[in-house]
């Protein structure tokens, strides 16, 4: 496993690890349309290539033998919806579930958080939504903290998300 920078010609396969991660996760009984379109608009290998190119972000990908497997994504200008947090969010972070337990997390997670030190952030945030219980026990053995909560909305709809901290000594 290699932690690298990612290319353009990365856009697709980052796609897909998001759409695989995120109808994974949030759609457990079924997939309706609400949802697809939502997942088919945003995780577009136009709109991940666009990322990729933003000099606000700092992605990596996560990179073994047969392809990526898992990336993160830190935003370095991102207001946070609860007080005392920096600007810096980690505004993505998806590993394959069949990959989950390799330490791959763990690595893309210290590598980002290295970013941010390196930034001389004062700390870095994310959102996970309320009931997604395996990514907030991750968060929290890893040493963030919950500092509040927000809504992820889509549409008309709101879901609860936690909001979590990691602070720099």
């Amino acid at each position: 496993m290699t932690l690298r920078a990612p290319d353009i010609s990365d856009a697709s396969s980052i796609a897909a690890i998001s759409i695989e991660v995120w109808v994974g996760t949030y759609l457990k009984r079924g997939v309706n349309r609400f949802f697809a379109d939502y997942v088919l608009e945003q995780f577009t290998t136009a709109k991940i290539a666009a990322l990729i190119d933003d000099a606000d972000r700092f992605i990596l990908v996560s990179d073994n033998a047969e392809g990526i497997d898992g990336f993160i994504c830190i935003a370095s200008s991102s207001a946070a919806p609860v007080d005392g947090c920096s600007d810096m969010e980690i505004a993505t972070f998806y590993v394959q579930p069949r990959h989950h337990g390799k330490g791959i997390g763990k690595r893309l997670l210290n590598a980002a958080l290295d970013h941010c030190r390196a930034q001389n952030a004062k700390s870095v945030w994310l959102t996970t939504n309320a009931e997604n219980d395996p990514a907030i026990a991750f968060y929290l053995s890893q040493g963030f903290e919950k500092v509040g909560e927000t809504h992820f909305r889509i549409g008309g709809e709101a879901y609860l998300n936690n909001v979590y901290a990691y602070r720099f000594l």
